[in-house]
């Protein structure tokens, strides 16, 4: 009896933790042309290989942010009908390329998770130097 409780508490506490896992993720820059001029190229998105997507996600936003120069924006991109994949492979979506003028630069991804209704279900984010 006492090992069928347990067994049961079990399952449960491994279930409620799962439910609460944090939506996250990684990301490669894959292929693209080395870029150091401080003129961006126009490139198809990383490779994203996302955890815990909130359930019930339609779309997803991506969007970077270069750490040391907050305010150029590199832009992002959208995908509609999201179907589950867990890996986002390039050609998603096209954005401009990370290019430091001098030195390495701190790159930042945020990936907003959408619902029905444009409702906001959940938001993570990775960071990576370039080059």
């Amino acid at each position: 009896m006492m090992k069928k409780v347990l067994l049961i508490i079990s399952i449960y506490f491994l279930t409620t933790l799962n439910a609460f896992a944090e939506f996250s993720f990684t990301f490669e820059w894959g292929d693209i042309k080395k870029c150091t001029t401080g003129n961006p190229n126009k490139v198809e998105n990383p490779i994203f290989t996302l955890a815990n997507v909130p359930e019930g996600t339609v779309e997803l936003r991506f969007k970077m942010k270069d750490k040391d120069v907050p305010q150029y924006n590199h832009g992002g991109g959208k995908i509609k009908n999201y179907s589950g994949e867990t890996v986002i492979q390039p050609g998603a979506f096209k954005y401009k390329s990370p290019c430091p003028p001098s030195g390495s630069h701190t790159y930042e991804w945020t990936i907003t998770a959408i619902g029905d209704k444009k409702k906001k279900l959940g938001k993570a984010k990775a960071k990576k130097k370039y080059p």
